[in-house]
């Protein structure tokens, strides 16, 4: 039954209008084919969402990103089909909750603080900012702090796209040629900068970044491959990514 009810949402958005059908020949066969990674990653970005998100809203935005895909492809720049529609597909889930951004202000406004301090401290001391320095820079308890993390991970998606980690910073043979040198220069540098930020995280940190975006495991199965509760690997998570918006610093787009 879910099989058929997700056939059918793609037989829907494949048919919208004719003059929206992609124009290159096979597209239609690419859409089907590559169905089930929509599906795939709306679970992904699922598992970090609350219950008021629909998955069948971010399968329909994700398959609006498909369609979009199989007509802009192009194969000479380089990319797989599945790596450029992987991009378009996250890019449209993104934009469907950006819109209904159910997160309060004070979430965003203590996001922006908890990096602050860390980026404080770090500078201070040239080493990783502590959860317990971090705390008392805050003049927070410890578990209250936790409890921030916590909200910045489910109330908001927090992720590389909000770090500008998004469908235009990626590599130009997966979204196109820069408009200008510059603009190319632009990303290459601030490619340069994450990878060189990311190498630098914590241990910790460092894994479970790796097992969430690369390896694609959801915050319960990276807690049994560390050995730790589904809540702390969303801490854990939240904390990495704020200390990269701490060490990119201008990079960075605060809310």
């Amino acid at each position: 039954m879910e099989r058929q009810h997700y056939m059918n949402n793609l037989a829907m958005y494949v048919t919208i209008q004719d003059d929206e059908r992609p124009a290159k020949k096979g597209a239609d066969d690419l859409v089907t084919r590559y169905a089930p990674l929509v599906k795939r990653i709306a679970y992904h970005i699922m598992s970090r969402l609350p219950p008021s998100v629909q998955v069948d809203d971010l399968i329909q935005a994700g398959m609006i990103g498909l369609l979009e895909a199989s007509r802009n492809y192009d194969a000479k720049q380089g990319a797989s089909f599945e790596t450029y529609a992987g991009i378009r597909i996250r890019g449209s889930m993104l934009d469907e909750i950006r819109k209904g951004d159910w997160a309060p202000r004070s979430v965003h406004r203590k996001a922006r603080q908890v990096a602050e301090a860390v980026r404080k401290i770090e500078n201070e001391t040239g080493r990783d900012a502590r959860d317990h320095e971090v705390a008392s820079a805050l003049e927070m308890p410890l578990d209250k702090y936790h409890k921030t993390l916590q909200d910045a991970s489910s109330c908001r998606l927090l992720s590389f796209e909000d770090m500008g980690m998004n469908e235009d910073s990626v590599p130009s043979k997966l979204s196109g040629p820069a408009t200008n040198p510059f603009d190319g220069v632009q990303k290459d540098d601030f490619k340069k900068n994450l990878a060189e930020a990311i190498s630098g995280l914590p241990e910790r940190e460092r894994l479970v970044l790796t097992l969430y975006y690369d390896e694609e495991l959801n915050l319960r199965e990276i807690g049994s491959v560390i050995g730790v509760s589904e809540s702390r690997v969303s801490q854990i998570h939240s904390q990495a990514l704020i200390r990269l918006q701490a060490r990119l610093g201008h990079w960075v787009n605060n809310d």
